[in-house]
């Protein structure tokens, strides 16, 4: 069995491989070998989107009681909210965390001024949810995502195992294989709850102020920060095996 892989001495060598031929494209394998190497120190990081809700319903086969934490960024849809209760309805046993900005949108306005989002989206992303993230991940030893290949050019070198050297840690991702079509089907053969506002032109949803729907599927991030040259929130690297 592969040792599980340490962030500061990381060594292509060690990195398992994992079948994407497999009925999960390699998901559930990569999730059991996570669990079986990280157990506790493992947590994922949830965004409650589409992606997410195919690794809550992996997640739960694997380790029903798994450290789930969501960045409450105190913007986001009602919808979410929504959809959070329904899961955590759905799997009673995942340990669902809210994690929230030390600043309360009070004092980020105060400090910073009205709307933030607007005037400095990656300010506004830096408090609210990367320094949120490293908060919640300094305890863990890797941490889960849902990103895909196919979501987007900054996405398209992911790899199962990654070390992500902005959080250094050991950064998990099981669905790099998945098609948008895939994770719907599988949503859809599993009746899992979704958020609603992805029958209502939404792809991707982060915060309320800056997700608009679009129809453009050459794209599914193009509703988000609209307006601004801004793909990503910054808790992703773009570079390849970050």
């Amino acid at each position: 069995m592969n040792e599980k892989l340490v962030y500061d001495t990381w060594e292509k060598a060690d990195i398992p491989t994992f079948p994407s031929e497999s009925d999960t494209k390699g998901a559930l394998e990569t999730l059991q070998w996570a669990y079986d190497h990280y157990g506790d120190t493992l947590v994922y990081a949830c965004s409650f989107g589409i992606e997410a809700i195919v690794l809550l319903d992996l997640i739960s086969k694997v380790k029903p009681d798994a450290k789930i934490v969501f960045l409450d960024t105190n913007l986001h849809f009602k919808e979410t909210y929504e959809t959070i209760e329904k899961i955590q309805e759905r799997f009673p046993k995942l340990n669902i965390h809210l994690q929230q900005p030390a600043l309360t949108l009070e004092g980020q306005a105060e400090k910073h001024g009205e709307e933030l989002w607007k005037t400095n989206p990656n300010l506004c992303c830096e408090i609210r949810k990367v320094i949120p993230l490293r908060k919640a991940v300094e305890s863990h030893e890797a941490w889960i995502t849902g990103l895909r290949r196919e979501q987007s050019e900054s996405r398209k070198n992911t790899n199962f195992l990654n070390q992500d050297h902005k959080f250094k840690r050991i950064k998990v991702c099981p669905l790099i294989h998945w098609t948008w079509k895939e994770v719907w089907r599988y949503v859809y053969k599993h009746e899992l709850p979704y958020n609603k506002l992805h029958d209502q032109g939404y792809p991707s949803i982060g915060c309320a102020p800056c997700t608009l729907p679009t129809h453009n599927m050459e794209d599914l991030r193009a509703g988000r920060w609209s307006g601004h040259q801004k793909v990503e929130c910054g808790l992703h690297e773009s570079a390849p095996n970050s």
